[in-house]
């Protein structure tokens, strides 16, 4: 049976779609069976993974019952992918039937065993989405950047877990906090994880020790429409999240040969040898 990892915040811009990306990339890389499923009707990790949200069936088609959700399963270099677009946003209007919160679980239902695990990429909203896609979770990982008001998004987010956990899906655990865009050297920083911890233990849950630095190709490879493990395996980021995988997991991470800094370019000349001195 597949894992079920949900990505959430209810604040925008916290990276939440460069997580799901990125996780289902490194975990492709680890020869694992990966669905991505994409929940947010911007449908930004559908494209940041190449598939098609316009000429085919969306996770929107499966809300609305016309379709099954393995009808919607695209195949791209990465990982499957069930895709979405603007037409999602719709659904908190339209769904007015006794259950729909369990609709995408029942869905998963029958895949499930073709997949080790299942990614779901949440909306900047608590919608009728964001609590399927908890219903249908087996862990939560939710991502968030030094910033207060990211977590003031985390603390408003409380309470519908633990009602999604309480009323729908009992099991529900909530894995970790994530901390994106991370420098250790500015004071807010600290400032911040320090009441990330606090939230954390009111959540019974904890900060992630692996956090993810702010890089350059971590922006660039949605554009590529390739994870990070794709662009640029050999990256910080790239090792960032293989090692976050790792904590996930549960599992030792490896040990890596760390590489001398040098100190420039090698000389054309190099300096002689110096003699030994006779004494």
């Amino acid at each position: 049976m597949a894992k079920v990892i949900a990505v959430t915040n209810q604040k925008g811009g916290v990276g939440k779609t460069t997580t799901c990306s990125s996780l289902c990339g490194c975990l492709a890389a680890m020869n694992n069976k990966v669905l991505a499923i994409d929940l947010d009707p911007q449908g930004n990790l559908s494209f940041s993974l190449g598939a098609d949200a316009d000429e085919c069936y969306t996770v929107y088609d499966v809300f609305k019952g016309s379709v099954n959700l393995y009808d919607t399963v695209q195949h791209t270099g990465c990982c499957d992918v069930v895709p979405a677009n603007i037409l999602l946003s719709g659904c908190e209007l339209e769904l007015t039937t006794v259950g729909r919160e369990y609709i995408l679980r029942e869905q998963l239902n029958s895949m499930a065993g073709d997949y080790d695990f299942i990614i779901i990429d949440t909306p900047p909203a608590l919608s009728i989405l964001t609590i399927n896609a908890y219903t249908a979770a087996n862990e939560l990982i939710i991502p968030m950047i030094p910033e207060i008001l990211s977590l003031q998004g985390i603390a408003q987010l409380k309470e519908t877990i633990f009602a999604v956990k309480k009323y729908y899906n009992k099991t529900l655990e909530i894995r970790g906090i994530l901390l994106n865009k991370y420098n250790p050297r500015l004071i807010l920083t600290k400032e911040v994880e320090d009441l990330a911890n606090m939230i954390a233990e009111q959540l019974d849950t904890d900060v992630f020790e692996q956090k993810i630095s702010n890089s350059v190709v971590i922006a660039e490879a949605p554009a590529h429409a390739k994870t990070i493990m794709e662009y640029a395996p050999k990256s910080k980021a790239a090792k960032e999240y293989t090692d976050l995988i790792y904590e996930i997991l549960g599992m030792e991470k490896p040990i890596r040969k760390e590489k001398k800094q040098g100190r420039g370019r090698p000389r054309k000349h190099p300096l002689p040898e110096p003699e030994d001195e006779e004494y």
